[in-house]
């Protein structure tokens, strides 16, 4: 009875669909959706290690308990290409050790250099990872400005097209004088005492409207 009753909690956060069931519509709008964890201020566990705000980003391998096989001051490249040789040579050692010796101590010792090694290469390896951020960074920037670039060129490109069109409409279009010319040969409207031009019409109208009205009177 008592298991029955005993709350089960997980050491384990939500799945990501129970946690999006949370915030529904009618939990944000009664003010019960769960708030955002508060930002840690001074040291906190994860993958069951001790982490602190203030510890660089790559921690030295002095402070995670490993010996430097490399100096202070060094170059990557150079020490990179010194750890994979030294790693080829504690293999093959560990295999020659294995065909003669099987049951040598020397074995663990060369599982243990083994390991040393990877260590290393991977601290290093890691130590490039802010180079890596900037550079991942800068491409994408680049590739961002050259997308604007190019959109902004056909758009220029599709504007030139848009004016040489209507420039070309324009052009096609009848002459006015020749227009003026036949509205000119008509007949003046009849004009009543009000001033006004027969059928309400105003006589400041232009001469291509006469032409239009007219035509349709005759109809």
């Amino acid at each position: 009875m008592a298991n029955a009753e005993a709350i089960q909690v997980s050491s384990l956060p939500l799945p990501p669909a129970q946690y999006i069931n949370l915030y529904t519509d009618e939990n944000i709008r009664k003010n019960r959706a769960p708030k955002p964890p508060a930002p840690i201020q001074d040291s906190y566990t994860m993958f069951g290690s001790p982490f602190s705000n203030d510890d660089n980003i790559i921690r030295p391998l002095e402070s995670q308990g490993f010996k430097r096989l490399y100096p202070q001051h060094f170059d990557r490249r150079k020490e990179l290409k010194k750890l994979n040789h030294s790693l080829l040579v504690n293999f093959l050692d560990l295999i020659d050790l294995l065909v003669h010796y099987p049951d040598s101590p020397r074995r663990a010792e060369k599982i243990e250099d083994l390991s040393l090694l990877f260590v290393h290469i991977h601290h290093l390896l890691n130590e490039f990872r802010p180079h890596q951020a900037r550079e991942t960074l800068r491409v994408m920037m680049e590739l961002q400005k050259r997308q604007r670039i190019e959109t902004a060129q056909r758009f220029q490109n599709h504007l030139e097209k848009v004016r040489e069109m209507v420039k070309n409409a324009f052009a096609s279009l009848p002459d006015l004088t020749d227009s003026d010319r036949l509205a000119g040969g008509l007949e003046p409207m009849d004009v009543g005492e009000s001033g006004d031009l027969a059928g309400g019409r105003g006589e400041g109208c232009h001469p291509l409207d006469r032409l239009m009205c007219e035509i349709v009177d005759r109809m």
